[in-house]
């Protein structure tokens, strides 16, 4: 049976005081982003990115949305701001971005602070959903796509920080074969979870949807096997490359992960050989 080996991506990734991946250049703006208002964190603003964009400064959603933040045009020309005071107010700049999102979370917190219920739930759900529609329902509405957008970056920020330890060979064995068990199951973007398959989300860098398909994505499927064994993962391969301890290719061992990426934000996990 073959062992799975971590591979590092180009990109450093840190994670001392912050437990949600972030790559090296963007650990300043989120720390400063993060402590704009009471209501966010570093952490928080982490995860929310990592769930937006992955770190992607150039991502662009099928509805439009810009940038590492992800914002809407119209929300960009309300709410951006210049960050790094060279005069100009650019989505796509992440020194822009970065401290825009950070900003706007603190207006939305402001803006929905009278709804009942958990109020970092309310602002993570008025910025997927929009400040008008918390209100609307008094809380995170009962949309699918919102209710997993809070439950993912509130999941991801609570993380405990540091890295992750070894498995013992029990733990990986019974990893490796809740993963084969599952050997045929469809794939779907956004899909899995430690109970096992779930419909996906939308929509992949490529547009690819997951909503209308029960399975696995690549790291559904490590967290689901690993939950298995009694160990908890973060829920995207981004987070999980971060949550994880490197391994020499001499040191390899079943139950070791391999992650593969041009950099820290678009690291994936590759599960294919976890049964190899």
């Amino acid at each position: 049976m073959a062992a799975l080996l971590q591979a590092a991506g180009s990109d450093p990734v840190v994670g001392a005081a912050l437990s949600t991946s972030v790559p090296a250049e963007y650990r300043d703006l989120i720390e400063e982003a993060g402590n704009t208002c009471p209501e966010i964190s570093p952490n928080l603003l982490a995860a929310l990115l990592t769930q937006e964009s992955q770190f992607n400064p150039k991502a662009q959603s099928p509805v439009g949305a810009q940038g590492i933040a992800q914002f809407m045009p119209s929300t960009w020309e309300a709410h951006g701001i210049d960050g790094n005071g060279d005069g100009k107010r650019d989505v796509w700049d992440p020194e822009d971005a970065i401290p825009s999102s950070g900003k706007y979370l603190c207006t939305l917190a402001e803006e929905v602070k009278g709804v009942p219920g958990n109020k970092q739930h309310n602002m993570l759900a008025a910025y997927n959903a929009g400040a008008g529609v918390v209100r609307q329902y008094g809380g995170v509405p009962p949309y699918k796509e919102t209710q997993e957008y809070v439950q993912a970056i509130s999941a991801a920020a609570d993380q405990p920080a540091g890295g992750g330890g070894s498995s013992t060979t029990g733990e990986a064995a019974t990893a490796i074969n809740a993963a084969k068990s599952m050997l045929g199951t469809p794939y779907s973007w956004g899909g899995g979870n430690a109970n096992g398959p779930s419909k996906g989300i939308c929509c992949s860098p490529n547009g690819r949807s997951g909503t209308a398909i029960t399975g696995f994505d690549c790291s559904g499927l490590v967290l689901y096997a690993y939950a298995k064994a009694g160990i908890s993962l973060p829920r995207t391969a981004a987070q999980q490359y971060a949550a994880s301890e490197p391994v020499k290719p001499g040191k390899v061992r079943p139950g070791d992960l391999v992650f593969y990426g041009t950099s820290a934000f678009t690291t994936s996990a590759s599960t294919s050989v976890m049964a190899g």
